[in-house]
């Protein structure tokens, strides 16, 4: 029997006939070291790829600058490993006004007290200074180069005035730059925001009309993905000297740590993420049926980009995908709402997000372009008239969406995968 789909704090049975389902994806079995979450970042320190460890790398009277990531990455848990990091640098010598911790905001708002002291506890936070990143703050900033792909380069100069660069954070399946981590705390983290907006614009096509670049998707480290390819040129820029990245299972909970070499250091967190939730499926069906995966996964539309882009690899073109996402709170971001239902057509829509990229504008504008490709339902609390002209159909339960998607294929049932756990199993064709 399939695995119900979750939807918020309820579920829905999947009342298919057994040969209909070609497949049910599920994470991948991965037997890991048993540690503690401070056993996980002391290894890491003490078993760095492709580097010296840490302690011989810095030298005492030299400034050190160690990249967080905002309170949008709570899930990364900083608490647990920035208190660590802090303490392996003092045992190198480097004494606390020499260290700058510096919160890769990107183009977020800035941060509490209250909220910084949760990222990295107050002992951290009374010891060491600690600021937000802000991308209009052009006094702060510094131009260093121009990547390959025309992005003008500019970087927090706080962190280049430091003679050491430490990267930190989590990774995981990000359906722009292939994964999250890495790079990634440069750009966008400590970017100007015309640096954010010319590299995010490369997962468009060139030209008015072209739509979005199917290379820039999950999982995609290629120079194929312009995104991630800009970012890792940026990032060579600000000469990072060490980086310490943690991955996390479903419950959030820190599971490994790499650190060392900022490029092959991520590359092994990336290739830990690949191995527990890359799923081999053998085909493409008609009809995906995906949850996002209950509460609090679902909270909003927003959040469901990462299970509408692992179900668009395995949906045949011109297929039907059933998105199962409560959204309780609705779409979640101005941006993806205003995307979704402020446009006529698909024009209006690329047009004005080329003029104002945003992370969220580009989230609406994926599912308003699914919608056009794809037979496209959602299972949903947002009522349909929100949808505006975006071609997304809403129900209220899995049933009705079923009968739904027998009505728009002419009656038949379809060959169907199912993705259970939508928003972090991401299906690779063999």
């Amino acid at each position: 029997m399939a695995e119900a789909m979750k939807y918020g704090r309820e579920e829905f049975e999947v009342k298919l006939p057994p040969e209909l389902i070609a497949a049910e994806l599920e994470p991948n079995h991965v037997d890991l070291p048993q540690r503690t979450v401070a056993e996980h970042i002391h290894y890491a320190l003490e078993h760095p790829i492709d580097s010296k460890p840490l302690k011989e790398l810095v030298k005492p009277g030299e400034t050190v600058c160690i990249i967080i990531s905002d309170v949008t990455r709570r899930w990364q848990s900083p608490e647990t490993y920035i208190p660590i990091l802090v303490e392996e640098l003092e045992a190198a010598g480097i004494r606390d006004e020499d260290m700058l911790i510096i919160s890769a905001t990107g183009t977020h708002r800035c941060q509490t007290k209250e909220e910084h002291i949760g990222l990295v506890t107050k002992a951290v936070y009374d010891r060491i200074h600690l600021v937000d990143h802000q991308c209009t703050d052009e006094a702060n900033l510094k131009y260093v180069g121009t990547t390959t792909r025309g992005t003008p380069v500019w970087l927090d100069k706080r962190a280049l005035e430091c003679d050491h660069i430490i990267l930190t954070g989590g990774v995981v399946y990000h359906f722009m730059a292939g994964f999250g981590g890495g790079r990634k705390s440069i750009l966008p983290g400590i970017a100007g925001r015309e640096t954010i907006m010319k590299n995010h614009n490369l997962a468009l096509n060139p030209g008015l009309g072209a739509g979005a670049n199917p290379e820039v998707r999950s999982a995609n480290l290629s120079d194929s993905n312009p995104v991630h390819a800009d970012m890792m040129e940026a990032c060579a820029m600000a000469k990072p000297t060490f980086l310490i990245n943690v991955v996390v299972n479903d419950d959030q909970k820190i599971i490994s740590a790499f650190a060392g070499n900022w490029i092959t250091a991520h590359q092994a967190a990336c290739d830990l993420v690949n191995r527990m939730y890359g799923v081999r499926v053998r085909e493409k069906t008609p009809l995906v049926i995906a949850s996002a995966g209950g509460y609090p996964k679902d909270l909003n539309f927003y959040q469901t980009i990462k299970t509408l882009c692992n179900a668009l690899v395995v949906a045949e073109d011109g297929g039907t995908i059933i998105l199962v996402t409560k959204s309780e709170e609705g779409f979640g971001s101005d941006d993806t709402e205003k995307q979704i239902a402020g446009y006529a057509t698909m024009l209006e829509r690329e047009k004005a997000l080329r003029t104002d990229f945003s992370i969220g504008a580009f989230i609406g504008y994926l599912f308003a372009e699914s919608g056009e490709k794809h037979r496209m339902i959602a299972v949903t609390d947002i009522p349909q008239e929100a949808f505006g002209t975006a071609k997304i159909h809403a129900v209220k339960t899995l049933d009705e969406a079923l009968a739904l998607a027998r009505q728009l294929n002419g009656g038949k049932d379809l060959r169907t995968t199912l993705l259970p756990h939508g928003a972090n199993t991401l299906p690779v064709l063999e």
